[in-house]
């Protein structure tokens, strides 16, 4: 759901107007109690020909002498302890209670503007993206804010809080959202919108993935807890026990769906000298997995193809891999999705689904942040709702082994090759999304590391 929306945004206030409409925000009178919420949908209105509604002269002026005394001192009475500081435009430091912590900066009063058109996680993350917050250390600041447990703000307090933000932005047009952000269109989950969104997360460029990933592009989890001591030897580790847990044998017939840019499908060609057939949904994937293919003399043995698992039709498959698949099916589409490897197996053919799994119930799929940035649509599911749809398409489960501290150690090893490589990444996905990637590597690995969300492979078998 639209969290601008949940956070009781004017109806219409990111559409066109009607032309009978002026061109500044009419005059009138309004109670304080009310007053954050005329003045911010007077802020989102366009002007009539759709452009952004410019202020006067005078008000310009007035948003340059925004200063955000009121805001600290808002902030400072409601929120007295703070493990965390507040560095502000104007050069004021609101210092932490604690001593320490990462410091949040607050560049211009754009910040504030991003917070008022969607109070909570997607306008501080808007902030963030655009770049008019900085925080001086990531990891920790995950860390404190994890941990952190604020004060609850009645209605009056969150009112006073609103009125505060909105003197300290001064009077000006809210800022819209950066240009990287994906606001899903049309039905969940459906195939249209399931390609939208797996290509918006992976169709960066493959030469940004090649940046962070091992040598062989694997982007799953990687298997450090056999003994591997690097990424390299850890991604081959992982490819090595699917292939071992699905008994391939020579000249049996594989699916790889999602199959990213064919990592797994070489190596079981290669390895075990099966054929294999491999699907994804993002063309410049196809395209690079098909170059790998052929630079591994492997052609007559993998064939790439872009389509959705919906229009797997027809096959008979002696073993199927499903990794990093799972989470972008959904539980409306989960039973579906394991009918349908289900019945493109052979009796007695095997199935492999290597997968994140949330770990606590109660919580929401994904935040309005990943939805919009990062993963959209992504839905890790728990692991007995993925054995329940196993269990419905008829597959008998024959082992089921997590891997979440090995998750952790990945993405450990992806944010730092990401960093060692910060300059021409930024040169190959942009500021906005650059960002976007460093926090979601590390928010991601702490997932992992705390328990929020695992990895598992689970092994079914289609009965004899």
């Amino acid at each position: 759901m639209d969290e601008e929306a949940e956070q009781g945004a004017p109806e219409g206030a990111d559409q066109q107007p009607s032309a009978s409409e002026g061109r500044y925000p009419p005059v009138r009178r309004v109670s304080e109690r009310n007053a954050h919420l005329s003045v911010i949908e007077d802020l989102k209105a366009p002007s009539r020909n759709g452009a952004p509604r410019g202020p006067s002269r005078a008000a310009a002026r007035r948003a340059m002498l925004a200063r955000p005394g009121r805001l600290r001192a808002t902030l400072e009475e409601l929120l007295p302890d703070r493990p965390f500081s507040i560095a502000w435009w104007d050069g004021v430091l609101t210092p932490s209670t604690e001593g320490g912590g990462p410091v949040l900066s607050v560049l211009s009063p754009r910040a504030l503007g991003h917070a008022l058109r969607a109070p909570g996680q997607l306008g501080i993350g808007r902030a963030y993206v655009s770049g008019e917050i900085a925080v001086s250390d990531l990891d920790d600041a995950i860390r404190v804010l994890r941990s952190w447990q604020p004060p609850h703000l009645d209605g009056a307090a969150r009112r006073r809080l609103v009125l505060a933000a909105l003197q300290a932005h001064g009077v000006g047009l809210l800022p819209s959202p950066p240009a990287i952000e994906l606001k899903p269109q049309g039905e969940r989950h459906s195939p249209g919108r399931d390609a939208r969104a797996v290509r918006h997360h992976y169709d960066v460029s493959n030469e940004f993935f090649a940046l962070f990933l091992d040598r062989s592009m694997t982007y799953s989890c990687a298997i450090f807890s056999r003994g591997a001591t690097t990424l390299e030897e850890a991604q081959e580790t992982k490819l090595e026990l699917v292939c071992q847990k699905l008994a391939l044998r020579e000249g049996e017939h594989v699916l790889d769906v999602g199959c990213g840019w064919g990592s797994f499908a070489i190596h079981a060609a290669s390895r075990h000298g099966v054929h294999v057939k491999a699907v994804t949904l993002s063309e410049p994937q196809a395209q690079l997995a098909r170059e790998h293919v052929e630079a591994a003399g492997l052609s007559d043995r993998v064939d790439v193809e872009v389509m959705d698992w919906r229009q797997l039709s027809s096959g008979s498959f002696d073993a199927i891999a499903s990794i990093g698949m799972v989470e972008h099916v959904g539980s409306r589409q989960i039973d579906a999705y394991a009918s349908r490897l289900a019945a493109l197996l052979v009796p007695g053919g095997r199935l492999l689904n290597h997968g994140i799994a949330r770990l606590r119930h109660g919580d929401p799929e994904a935040g309005p942040f990943s939805e919009r940035y990062v993963f959209p649509d992504a839905a890790p599911l728990h692991l007995s709702r993925i054995q329940t749809a196993l269990e419905r398409a008829g597959l008998e489960t024959d082992t089921v082994e997590g891997f979440r501290e090995d998750y952790a150690t990945t993405l450990g090893h992806w944010t730092r090759r990401l960093e060692a490589n910060a300059a021409a990444a930024e040169l190959l996905a942009g500021p906005e999304r650059m960002r976007v990637w460093r926090l979601y590597l590390r928010a991601a690995r702490e997932g992992f590391r705390i328990g929020f969300t695992g990895v598992y492979q689970v092994l079914a078998h289609r009965p004899v």
